[in-house]
């Protein structure tokens, strides 16, 4: 029932800029926090950025602050990051993140490669 689908991952050199966006469904998106999580191989799941309900609250892992932005339109169901002056240890498979009740639930995540 509750679904989250990522987008606008791609190939980008270093330097360049992506934003990214997450569609909630299936639950009151305008009532919880979203998290943004990222993956690469041989590293540990990194929580990059996450955003309360009505956007009042907002965190940034130390290695995107000052480069990324997250922000919502709970009109759209929609949480978004932009990712500025990327470098190529951003690249990884980003995901979209909720917890409404008692498990997680997990968009299947956005490839963002960074590479000249």
């Amino acid at each position: 029932q509750v679904r989250l689908v990522e987008s606008g991952g791609g190939l980008v050199q270093p330097g360049g800029s992506l934003r990214l966006s997450c569609v909630g469904s299936g639950f009151s998106f305008g009532s919880y926090y979203i998290n943004w999580y990222r993956q690469a191989p041989g590293k540990e799941r990194e929580l990059v950025a996450n955003i309360s309900a009505r956007s009042n609250v907002i965190n940034y892992a130390d290695s995107v602050k000052g480069r990324f932005i997250i922000s919502r339109d709970n009109a759209k169901n929609e949480v978004y990051l932009q990712m500025n002056d990327l470098q190529p240890d951003d690249t990884a498979v980003y995901k979209c993140h909720v917890r409404p009740g008692y498990f997680d639930h997990w968009g299947p995540g956005t490839r963002v490669t960074v590479s000249s």
